[in-house]
């Protein structure tokens, strides 16, 4: 006769999610064109180290 009440935001037993899961690309997102990263990358390096070769000769 008594029955255990379930807390808010649980779910009861007995139940449950009966929503199919999204399929998702396997890349994706940021990682979508390493490529572009890598060579914004590249460039800032490029960036920082020509600063440092202008420096040098400047002396």
């Amino acid at each position: 006769m008594a029955e255990h009440l379930v807390p808010p935001g649980e779910t009861p037993p007995g139940e449950g999610c009966i929503a199919e899961a999204h399929e998702e690309r396997p890349d994706g997102g940021v990682w979508e064109h390493p490529k572009i990263w890598l060579g914004l990358i590249v460039f800032g390096a490029v960036l920082v180290a020509a600063f440092f070769i202008a420096r040098i000769f400047a002396l």
